[in-house]
This record gives C-alpha cells, structure tokens and sequence, in this order.
C-alpha cells in the first residue's frame, strides 16, 4: 500500500474480500483445531463457544496478531467466508469495545451495552506489509453468546487454510520483495456497508 493510498483512506472504514453475498474474515488457531475446520467447513468440537471470538477482514492485521503464524497457538490461519448477511447482523447488535461519551453517555450506560451486546468491536491500526502500523484503523469484530452461535452454525460458507500463503507472503517480505509480496495479497476492497451500521460504531 503506498503513502499516497495510506493518506486518502478513510480513518474508519471496512476493507475486506467480499463478494455479492460474502465476506470473507481471517482467524488463526493452533493445528488441532485449524486444520479440521479448513477440512470440514465448520469447526470442530474442540472450539469453544462459550468464549469470544475474534473476526478479522484484514488479511495483515491477521499476520501481525499471529506473527506470520509462528506465535504458539495461532500456527494454523483460515480464511472464513461467511454471509454478509450474518456480518452485518452482528455490525448491528455491536457495541465498541471503549467507552466514547458522545456514543454511550456515562461509563455505567458503556458498560450495560456493553454485557447486553453479542458482538463488540474495536479499530485498530491497520498495517503494511512490514506490520508497521498505518494512519488509518482496521476493524476487529468480537463475537460472542448468540454471535458465536450463529457464526459457527449459520453464517459460514465456508473456510480455508491460507497458512502457506501467509509463508509465502512472509518470505517475499524478508527477501525485500514487497511488489510481489504484495501482489500475493487478498483483495481487500471497501465493503459497502450502510453508513447506519457504522453510526454507534464510529469512535
């Protein structure tokens, strides 16, 4: 992503691979639950609902979470493509993660949406290929209670292992061949989602 790219983007905005009906969101878990899921299209027993889950649209803030999928735990990087439908759903009943007072109010009113809510959202630096972060921020998507339930049950089309396409990417960047690095990349294009999804959660 070049400077002038980087300047022109919007601070807050969804960029994600999606398509007419699909979005698709990156997580990374160790191999004995990744490469089931990636197998089977849906996750395996072992996965627990009962904790929140993270979503990503970003394919490199998913590489600088897992370090390029060497961090214990997250060795395995799926792709997740699920309905937009079921991602806007959750955009809906979303709240963010951080008190904003023109948002919430006062902390007390933050923190009963927050309980009440099944998904939460947080924006973070978006990042290049160098995992440096950039001006504008990338959207984290917390799915937990009915959210996960209807993420693992409903919304997923389904899932692939990219983990050696986050090696090959890797290796280019460490050969300092950014161009064909970034060629490698996802398209990741602005997702259009109504302006009034992202109202309550626009910092």
């Amino acid at each position: 992503m070049n400077d002038q790219y980087a300047a022109a983007e919007p601070r807050f905005r969804i960029r994600a691979r999606h398509t007419a009906s699909t979005v698709t969101v990156y997580q990374a878990y160790r191999p004995e639950i990744g490469r089931p899921a990636a197998r089977t299209g849906r996750f395996p027993a072992a996965w627990k609902r009962d904790r929140m889950t993270w979503i990503k649209p970003s394919f490199l803030w998913m590489m600088y979470r897992c370090g390029w999928a060497t961090k214990e735990g997250q060795e395995t990087v799926l792709a997740v493509e699920i309905s937009r439908d079921g991602f806007e759903w959750a955009l809906r009943h979303a709240c963010l993660s951080h008190h904003v007072p023109a948002l919430h109010g006062d902390r007390a009113a933050w923190r009963r949406q927050l309980r009440q809510a099944p998904a939460r959202v947080q924006w973070d630096p978006e990042r290049d290929l160098r995992l440096a972060p950039l001006p504008h921020r990338s959207l984290q998507l917390g799915l937990a209670g009915q959210a996960a339930a209807r993420y693992a049950d409903d919304w997923i089309v389904g899932i692939e292992d990219v983990t050696p396409l986050a090696r090959r990417v890797h290796a280019l960047v460490r050969t300092g061949d950014l161009t064909g690095a970034t060629a490698l990349l996802p398209d990741e294009r602005p997702y259009p989602v109504p302006d009034e999804l992202l109202t309550h959660l626009r910092p």
